[in-house]
């Protein structure tokens, strides 16, 4: 199997995120003497500055870690809920039953306390010692990159509605060139200022004291008056209790067994559980013997994501406001009864009917988020996280420099959905950080990508533990994406039957796929629409090798020492 890069190892630590400057950010950190969670946040606040266009610092930051010293994996939601003061009925009444663009799709933003609570639980530093990358690169600026501009072209017409979006990402009026220095002043004040916040806080009584001045200066000072001010300017819903009383949920993710490789992904409050499910599908099946990539492989893994988009459409929402059935979702008995509904020789035309207990690009709304970080340090703990927010399609808070959480975008106005819109209810997210477990090894992995996120992930994980690839090996490998479910994004479109293939997959097994009923459509031999996954595999014993992979097809980077 061709590869892209190295695979790139380490005796000490290993890091893979979705942009060097990132990834240089978190080893720096490990350097400096901190642990696997402190340089994972130093290189996620850093993605909210470094892809802007993608990740909010004041966005969505779903996290799960393993503690070495707790011997235990947790998660942390990182996804806030929708203000007190939220009327459904007004999407109704004045929106066609959509949610529009702009502040009434904001929710809390979880992103400064996801970041915060991982430090308070399992770092060493304070924030202002792993946000000092993240100020630098937005102060001094950081040089523009081809994908980088060229979202920012392809979304022009939605920053020009806000002049606060236009003039960070269009100075001038123009899309910055490649290789030009790109500067973000105002976030670089509003991380200073918690960052000052923190050190002052440390001073008085220490890092704890710290750590919870910064969460002070962004739920309950400066920045939070700023951005209620903007809030109440634009008609949003957002206001101070919503803000000042928002905690994230630290919590045992679910998990399920694989050939004997645990695998733990987020909860309910995203689409993590879809993963679990889709191994469970695949487990008893001789996956090998269909042969990597193969017509009958790929129509089965098509087919294995269909049903399990069925079931996240039906089941998966906020456990705090709907009730869902996961443990029986990820039960072996249900696995059984999905994959009796594949048939080899014929794709279900639309998306199949749940369980019981054709154009070259997908819309844009569906293109546009994420980006992902995983750290493993030399003493064997390990992040993985995956921070988001898109800065096209919500304002940016005038002299912040940042958007407020649009996550709104992932619920439902339809009241009966399991991730329907509701005053405290989160929206269900696509970002889902995993982390799988061997006797032998830590492998945390995940991907940008919308609603390609777990199906590249899905495949590249396959590819490392079925087909033997290495992680690099496993992460360039060509790739499909089915689109045969309503987007996550509003307004939740879909495309029936299509199946996206790589051209790197040969024409014969494109052929095959159509004649099975797939509304098979070309992409590029590699497009970053197919996902961007970071992949690191560390041996769990005292010394041991970290192995780091970066996917080829967007900016990201590993480095392992």
């Amino acid at each position: 199997m061709s590869q892209f890069r190295p695979v790139l190892y380490g005796r000490h630590h290993a890091v893979s995120s979705g942009h060097a400057l990132a990834t240089h950010a978190a080893a720096e950190v490990l350097r400096d003497g901190g642990n696997a969670i402190d340089a994972g946040v130093a290189a996620g606040i850093a993605l909210g500055v470094l892809e802007s266009e993608l990740v909010s610092v004041a966005g969505v930051a779903p996290i799960i870690l393993y503690s070495a010293e707790h011997d235990h994996v947790v998660s942390i939601s990182g996804v806030g809920p929708w203000p007190a003061l939220t009327d459904p009925a007004v999407f109704e009444r004045d929106h066609g039953g959509q949610i529009p663009t702009g502040v009434l799709r904001t929710v809390v933003p979880a992103a400064p306390d996801a970041w915060i609570t991982a430090l308070e639980r399992y770092g060493s530093m304070n924030f202002d010692q792993v946000a000092r990358f993240a100020i630098d690169y937005a102060a001094n600026g950081f040089h523009m990159y081809p994908l980088m501009a060229e979202l920012i072209d392809k979304n022009r017409a939605n920053l020009e509605r806000h002049g606060a979006n236009a003039a960070i990402y269009l100075p001038g009026g123009a899309v910055p060139q490649v290789g030009e220095l790109f500067f973000q002043t105002d976030l670089a004040r509003s991380l200073q200022y918690m960052a000052d916040e923190a050190r002052a806080g440390a001073v008085r009584g220490g890092r704890g004291v710290g750590l919870a001045a910064a969460r002070a200066a962004f739920y309950r000072g400066d920045l939070a008056r700023a951005i209620l001010d903007h809030q109440k300017a634009e008609g949003g819903w957002l206001r101070a209790a919503d803000l000042a009383e928002f905690r994230v949920e630290v919590e045992r993710p679910p998990r399920v067994t694989f050939r004997g490789v645990d695998v733990y992904g987020c909860g309910a409050w995203c689409q993590g559980p879809m993963l679990l499910e889709a191994l469970n599908i695949l487990a008893p099946l001789e996956l090998e013997r269909l042969g990597h990539n193969s017509a009958d492989y790929l129509h089965v893994l098509a087919e294995t994501i269909k049903l399990c988009a069925a079931d996240r459409e039906r089941f998966l929402g906020d456990p705090r406001h709907v009730e869902v059935p996961l443990e029986g979702l990820l039960s072996q008995e249900f696995a059984t009864n999905r994959r009796a509904c594949i048939d080899m020789g014929a794709a279900a035309a639309n998306m199949p009917a749940h369980g019981r207990s054709p154009g070259t690009e997908p819309p844009v709304e569906g293109q546009m988020d994420t980006s992902y970080v995983c750290v493993v340090d030399h003493a064997g703990n390990v992040f993985s996280a995956t921070p988001s927010d898109a800065s096209n399609n919500v304002p940016v808070v005038p002299g912040l420099g940042f958007v407020v959480s649009g996550r709104g975008s992932q619920s439902w106005v339809a009241r009966d959905h399991a991730s329907a819109v509701g005053p405290g209810r989160r929206p269900r997210l696509t970002p889902n950080p995993a982390l799988a477990v061997t006797p032998e090894r830590m492998i945390p992995f995940g991907s940008p990508g919308g609603d390609v996120q777990t199906q590249a992930m899905l495949q590249v994980l396959l590819n490392h533990l079925v087909f033997g690839m290495d992680v690099q090996a496993a992460a360039d490998a060509p790739r499909i994406a089915s689109y045969s479910f309503p987007s996550s994004f509003a307004p939740h479109e879909s495309e029936p039957g299509v199946l996206r293939v790589e051209a790197r997959i040969p024409e014969t097994v494109r052929q095959d796929l159509s004649g099975r009923g797939h509304g098979v459509v070309d992409w590029p031999g590699s497009t970053w629409l197919a996902g961007s996954v970071s992949m690191i595999s560390a041996d769990r014993v005292a010394g041991g090798t970290r192995r780091a992979a970066a996917d080829h097809r967007r900016a990201g980077y590993a480095q392992a020492w």
